[in-house]
């Protein structure tokens, strides 16, 4: 086992993965000599050649469009879109020709990618570099979509990812990149060297993508969570001395629901946490999930602690995180009932 950070874990997972598989090709803007804006790909173009880890114009449609053509004819492209913010011009190509190509082709091609994105805000990225577009590519089928919260995971579910047989959407919360944070932007972060999920295996090793995780085991409420507001909740959850039992989701496409209905069967009550935006966001999609299967159990009605309907603001961007003060407000109201 070795600590790492995040950004660490997943230029690990490209090694293992590329080490095992001459098929495995990254590439993007810039991650090839400078090994990419965050770095996750810094010394992959030095080790494998420039033929397996290179730099792309600067072209999202064509990053991804070049990708379902490699992966349609046998490579495992694993690209990197700067900013999950940057991807809409490539949104037509991830749709349209990767999540349908296993379909359209009655299985005669699959389209073994990753679309590897940072997201979220935190680090005052104002309204181009911090949105949270998850929801986008849960409603598309034949999409698998992860967003991870610490090393071990980041690293496990990346080769999943990049060994399964259908394109990955693969989301990165920067604010997570070096250390858990907890949501509280004036206080100094807990380096990932110091929290036992930065304790990452040495080699290869797979995470299941479908299944969640217990961050934290607890009676009074189920809190659903992803990313960043994993740990989030967890400050809040201690601050407000409640005994949440907080589900990190891991994978929202397929999602786990068997831990979730456990969960809130057991607790009897359930909140639903995520930055990105309120409305027709996938807290909507988990509220309906607890809400089909777990009705006649519930004791108070659920509850959602998302961002707010705005584009994120820079100036006013601690007022739109959903920080640890309104996280707790909402799970204490929650219990109160």
């Amino acid at each position: 086992m070795t600590a790492m950070t995040m950004i660490e874990a997943i230029r690990d997972a490209h090694v293992v993965a590329m080490e095992r598989d001459d098929k495995v090709v990254v590439f993007g803007e810039d991650v090839g000599y400078f090994g990419g804006v965050f770095r996750c790909t810094q010394g992959l173009q030095e080790r494998f050649g420039d033929h397996r880890c290179f730099d792309s114009p600067i072209s999202e449609a064509g990053i991804v469009g070049a990708a379902v053509g490699m992966a349609a004819y046998g490579l495992r492209p694993c690209v990197e879109i700067q900013f999950a913010d940057y991807m809409y011009p490539a949104y037509d190509q991830i749709v349209s020709e990767a999540a349908r190509l296993r379909h359209r082709s009655a299985g005669d091609f699959t389209a073994p990618l990753v679309v590897r994105m940072p997201t979220g805000g935190g680090i005052y990225g104002g309204q181009t570099h911090s949105q949270s577009p998850e929801a986008l590519f849960t409603h598309v089928a034949g999409l698998k979509t992860i967003v991870v919260s610490n090393p071990y995971d980041a690293k496990g579910l990346l080769i999943a990812a990049i060994e399964d047989d259908d394109p990955v959407v693969f989301l990165e919360p920067k604010r997570v990149y070096n250390g858990p944070f907890d949501g509280h932007h004036d206080r100094p972060i807990v380096p990932w060297s110091k929290h036992p999920l930065g304790e990452v295996p040495d080699g290869h090793y797979t995470i299941d993508i479908g299944s969640a995780r217990i961050h934290r085991a607890g009676d009074e409420v189920t809190v659903l969570a992803y990313g960043t507001l994993v740990h989030v909740a967890q400050a809040a959850a201690d601050e407000q001395g409640i005994d949440a039992e907080i589900i990190d989701l891991r994978t929202l496409v397929p999602l786990d629901v068997d831990s979730i209905v456990a969960s809130v069967r057991k607790t009897g009550r359930c909140l639903v946490v995520h930055e990105a935006t309120l409305t027709s966001g996938f807290g909507a999609e988990l509220c309906a999930t607890v809400q089909e299967r777990c009705l006649f159990e519930l004791e108070a009605p659920i509850v959602r602690v998302c961002g707010w309907d705005t584009p994120y603001p820079h100036a006013h961007e601690w007022s739109y995180f959903p920080g640890p003060a309104r996280v707790g407000r909402a799970m204490r109201d929650v219990v109160s009932q």
